[in-house]
């Protein structure tokens, strides 16, 4: 059925520039922008005689442009972001080539102040224009996997058994306890409303939280006392914005690996602080000895890890610790608010 997103292996057209103030595209930047200056340099140079040499003044020249560039533009993005796009593109290009005249007349005065700069703007504004288009098309390419994983998610963050095991909990309630039934299903159907937002879309940490005590509420449901949950979040602000639906799928997962295997009741540790202008969340669960975290475990980690690839790039990280009597997993994402 078509929609306003149309097909998943449909590019849309751009509507922002890309972020430059995201580490890995500034990352490809570099090397993509050195990498092209030192091509140039090797077709321009007929003997190695003399190569260091001239690789330094590229260097020289080539640097400060790329690097003022990258601070002029992510400086300004808020602002780019909010005109559209094919202005916001000119307009960046034209901040390049403005940049180049800039330290171009510069390193040139005392060398020979007659030189006319308009080459090195224009290659500079090549440049720039080439770059930007090819992160364009890089993004775009990208975003049948992003859709693809929309589906990924779609299937996997709230396994079948959970359903099950939801709903005959609930039904073992509905007739001594009609009213906790009817919030356990109102809470049932709020979990899965929010497993059909975009994953694309961030949400409030207060939200996700909120959401996240919805679920374990439906899992004590059948656990009972056996679920204890610690909660350490007064050092994160709530204001923060994370992907959606990304601490159920862990909260699952200790869950079904941590409590539910074992006789006795089982903590689950939730840890949240922001530090560095950056979140950090830590995910702790009791390892039972001798249960082996099934493949469905790592599915879902795989599946939260690709999101985060898709949404934040490099400056996100998720790492697991498999301790003796324990099982923890670390997430690291940027302080984005609203």
């Amino acid at each position: 059925m078509a929609n306003e997103r149309g097909s998943i292996r449909q590019n849309r057209a751009p509507s922002a520039l890309p972020d430059l103030c995201n580490l890995g595209v500034t990352l490809r930047v570099l090397l993509a922008v050195n990498g092209l200056a030192l091509l140039a340099l090797l077709i321009r140079n007929a003997a190695w005689s003399g190569l260091a040499a001239r690789i330094v003044d590229l260097a020289m020249w080539v640097e400060p442009i790329l690097i003022s560039s990258l601070l002029a533009i992510c400086a300004s993005r808020k602002w780019l972001d909010r005109i559209p796009y094919r202005f916001a593109f000119l307009l960046a290009v034209a901040a390049v080539a403005a940049i180049a005249w800039f330290f171009d007349s510069l390193l040139r005065q005392t060398v020979d102040s007659t030189v006319n700069p308009w080459p090195a703007m224009l290659w500079a504004a090549l440049v720039a224009a080439g770059v930007l288009k090819w992160l364009v098309l890089t993004q775009q390419a990208r975003e049948p996997a992003l859709a693809e994983a929309r589906l990924m998610a779609l299937t996997s963050r709230i396994r079948p058994h959970f359903l099950f095991n939801s709903l005959n909990a609930i039904l073992g309630v509905i007739r001594a306890e009609p009213r906790r039934a009817e919030a356990a299903l109102e809470q049932l159907a709020e979990l899965f409303r929010a497993l059909m937002q975009d994953p694309r879309d961030l949400v409030l940490l207060s939200d996700e939280i909120e959401l996240s005590r919805r679920y374990l509420d439906l899992e004590r449901l059948r656990l009972g006392d056996r679920l204890k949950v610690v909660w350490d979040i007064e050092s994160c602000p709530p204001d923060a914005l994370m992907p959606s639906l990304m601490l159920q799928p862990l909260l699952e997962n200790a869950v079904y690996h941590g409590v539910e295997p074992a006789d006795d009741p089982g903590t689950i540790s939730i840890h949240l602080a922001h530090a560095n202008n950056r979140i950090h969340i830590e995910l702790i669960n009791p390892l039972q000895p001798g249960h082996v975290h099934a493949k469905g475990n790592q599915m879902a980690l795989a599946n939260i890890r690709e999101r985060l690839m898709l949404l934040y790039d490099l400056e996100a990280s998720l790492a697991t610790e498999v301790g003796e009597n324990s099982y923890t997993v670390r997430i690291t994402i940027p302080y984005r608010k609203q």
